[in-house]
């Protein structure tokens, strides 16, 4: 009987199996699709990080020895431990730790260490890799919040749909609680009400949901192949394959069949709280436990948005995942459309727009010391450049004194305020980082002229610069003369030569001999113009000194960098950066040391050069040097395109993130408004009774589609200003030039796709209860 029921029932009432059917099988499509979306590009992530940091999960540093290394790799929870020479020479080894259980790392990791004989000091953690496991240190400093953000975004979306086939359902069957009330009255029991909604269920479902899974699937794998066309002249390290693990899958039609197992469930649950009287009275019509006024719907349409007000609020609960789904997918599309275009106009600004004529070819000659290159005339003859600089970067330190500052420098309060991490105070002042920017003998020849002063290869030029620390501002940030420009040589110290550390141990010894010129504050005034003119007399002398340090004339103090790819003070504002020339690097090398281990060469092409001209350049540098050293090239022009094309390719990625949210919102609309159909028949059919005119009932669902679609745009809204407000705050953008480059555009294209797709799905359903006529409407006791 059961199965004849279902049958006819189904068979009778086909418009309701659609619908059904529909909604399973674009759900079970958006979540198989999401799924597989969100696991390939946690697979990418994963295998990035593995690629630029290692797949190491833990990592000791240090001397280890054999046994200490036995004794780690025999702690219950390591599961693999390696041994690795440092990354270049001198530099210590380390161990790399893998764990069978991750979760723990965090506590085991300072117990390893201690078995090996090291401090905490010595333990290092992959943090980046960790938080992809969702495995994280509460002692991190950095936030590291945008995987788990996307994942509980993911989590919602997939509730969304689950929710979608269940609102599918239990409109169905919820208004079907009045017939089997009639069964239950002639002896039907809970049982067998709910066997013959499992047999609807399952036939309405067997075949859309591993469908829509499968097609889920293709459509993931078209989406990736089409992500690695657009970003196919970005380089990466790299692509983008496919991947589906099997368990997606499994998952996908598992959740899709609980959730119709337990949509079917639920009339039978509420047929059993219910007694058969009251089953067969009900009438599966809105009910308003509270009626509200809807002031604004009441102003726009009057009477009809009155009563379009109160069905929205009658059916609060069910449009609720509808709402939520449409807000977020618009908040997170016009939040990442100004994310992504105050970046771009920040990108353009502080990078290329500023270092544009700085730089047309950039080469990093891996391993390399600048006295040991011997190309730099070469690359100047190259065809296609214009002009050509080698340098490489080194790190020492100077003291400085207090009669030193200029005067604004000490009505900034000085160095007294300096963070101890850039600026050590010792008895004869404070001692400073001093980068040393070490160019080949013609670049600083050219750097001389550039700032006016006559060229010579035997001394240092000073940045006499600095930013003010206190000036949020890093675009515009104060700059004032750091050193007053009196001094006539510089004496410059090895990094590690004073430090917060050993400074009462070293200090006396490294700067007794600077006594004779620096120690001012407490000595009379003829001792220290004496020390003064001697320190003239020395200008032009270059020594290195027994002490450890190297005294240089200074051939000029400037506020202008010369012509580079570089930034000074970005981190360190109490830095005193010295240009020197090879030539001098050559005599205090062995005092100083402490250079990097690259070295860089920055080469001008021309005004208007195109790209096809530099990667004629580039093509001349790989074959000249290509031979010899270990290089990387990078190309300006190319460098742009490839970054315009990583944002726009990540814009389109997360585009198409932004528009599956609102398909599920959407889905979840068309599911409501399909299902509605037959609850409001009776509603309606009164209204047109007591007088409404069809004219009336189409300006109803005109308030309510307004009224769907405009909530999630007007509460998305004012929250995306504001965020943009404290960007713009934060990056410290010019407002106008934000709003000229605004996305509105794509923005408006999104409040479009909602407003449409909406007004479509109630369209279609108002089109069917306009249809019905009055009385069929009123003694209808079936579906549709």
């Amino acid at each position: 009987m059961w199965k004849d029921y279902s049958k006819g029932y189904l068979k009778h009432n086909r418009a309701s199996g659609i619908s059904v059917m529909t909604a399973a099988f674009i759900s079970a499509l958006l979540l198989s699709l999401l799924c597989s979306l969100f696991y390939n590009l946690w697979a990418y992530e994963v295998e990035r990080v593995k690629a630029d940091v290692g797949d190491w999960e833990g990592r000791l540093n240090g001397e280890i020895s054999g046994e200490a290394l036995e004794r780690i790799q025999n702690y219950g929870n390591v599961e693999r431990a390696v041994l690795r020479e440092g990354p270049s020479e001198g530099q210590e080894e380390m161990v790399e730790l893998y764990f069978k259980d991750k979760g723990s790392i965090f506590q085991d990791m300072p117990r390893i260490a201690e078995l090996a004989g090291l401090s905490e000091k010595n333990v290092t953690c992959n943090y980046e890799l960790l938080n992809l496991y969702l495995i994280r240190d509460p002692e991190d400093p950095a936030l590291r919040w945008v995987f788990p953000f996307f994942l509980a975004v993911v989590l919602f979306a997939c509730l969304s749909l689950v929710m979608v086939i269940h609102n599918a359902f239990a409109v169905t069957m919820n208004s079907r609680i009045r017939q089997f009330g009639i069964f239950s009255s002639i002896g039907a029991t809970p049982g067998q009400i709910r066997i013959c909604l499992l047999q609807e269920a399952f036939w309405l479902c067997a075949l859309p949901i591993p469908a829509g899974n499968l097609l889920g699937v293709l459509f993931s794998m078209g989406i990736m192949k089409w992500t690695n066309v657009i970003l196919a002249d970005v380089e990466r390290h790299l692509v983008l394959p496919f991947q589906y693990h099997p368990l997606i899958l499994v998952l996908s039609i598992l959740v899709s069949a609980v959730t119709v197992w337990i949509s079917a469930w639920i009339p039978a649950w509420k047929m059993g709280r219910l007694t058969p009287l009251e089953a067969i009275k009900n009438t599966g019509e809105l009910q308003l436990k509270r009626k509200r006024d809807s002031r604004i719907l009441s102003c726009l349409f009057g009477i009809e948005g009155e009563l379009a007000g109160n069905a929205l609020k009658a059916q609060k609960k069910a449009m609720r995942t509808a709402s939520i789904s449409l807000t977020l997918s618009f908040l997170a599309f016009s939040f990442m459309m100004c994310f992504f275009a105050i970046m771009r106009i920040s990108q353009r600004e502080t990078y290329f727009e500023k270092y544009q004529d700085a730089w047309d070819i950039m080469a990093e000659v891996k391993d390399t010391e600048i006295d040991a290159f011997d190309e730099s005339d070469a690359l100047q003859t190259l065809t296609g450049v214009c002009g050509s600089v080698t340098y490489q970067k080194a790190a020492a330190r100077r003291i400085v004194t207090e009669t030193e500052l200029s005067e604004e420098m000490r009505a900034a309060g000085g160095l007294k305020n300096a963070s101890a991490e850039y600026v050590s105070h010792v008895p004869e002042g404070w001692l400073v980082n001093a980068p040393l920017v070490i160019l080949d003998d013609d670049g600083f020849s050219e750097y001389c002229r550039q700032i006016g002063v006559k060229p010579r290869l035997d001394g240092a030029v000073i940045l006499n610069q600095t930013q003010d620390a206190r000036d949020p501002n890093f675009r515009e940030r104060r700059r004032y003369p750091y050193l007053a420009g009196n001094r006539q040589t510089t004496v410059l110290r090895p990094a590690e030569a004073i430090t917060p550390e050993n400074g009462n141990r070293r200090e006396s010894a490294a700067a007794e001999p600077e006594d004779s010129r620096e120690r001012q504050t407490t000595e009379p005034a003829e001792t220290a113009d004496s020390r003064e003119r001697q320190a003239t007399e020395s200008a032009g002398s270059m020594n290195t000194r027994e002490d450890g340090t190297a005294e240089l004339p200074v051939i000029a103090y400037t506020r202008e960098a010369p012509v580079l790819r570089e930034e000074y003070g970005t981190l360190d504002f109490y830095e005193l950066v010295h240009f020197i020339p090879v030539s001098v690097w050559k005599e205090i090398k062995g005092r100083i040391g402490s250079q990097e281990e690259n070295v860089w060469i920055r080469i001008l092409a021309g005004d208007e050069v195109t790209l096809k001209e530099l990667n004629g350049v580039e093509e001349e540098v790989s074959k000249l040097l290509g031979g010899r050293y270990d290089i990387e090239i990078e190309n300006r022009i190319q460098d742009r395109m490839d970054n315009d094309n990583m944002i726009h390719g990540m814009t389109m990625i997360l585009s198409v993130f932004c528009i599956l949210l609102a398909l599920i919102g959407i889905g979840n609309v068309f599911s409501y408004t399909f299902g509605f159909v037959w609850q409001r028949k009776r509603e309606f059919a009164r209204l047109l009774s007591v007088g409404m005119t069809l004219e009336g009932m189409k300006k109803v669902f005109c308030a309510e589609a307004l009224a769907i679609a405009g909530r999630p745009v007007l509460t998305a809204l004012p929250v995306n200003a504001a965020a943009v407000i404290l960007f713009l705050k934060i990056s410290y953008l010019d407002p106008m030039t934000f709003i000229r480059e605004a996305p509105l555009m794509p923005i408006v294209a999104f409040i479009l796709l909602i407003f449409g797709s909406v007004a479509l799905a109630y369209f279609l359903g108002a089109r069917k209860v306009m249809g019905s006529s009055l009385a069929d409407s009123l003694r209808d006791d079936t579906m549709m």
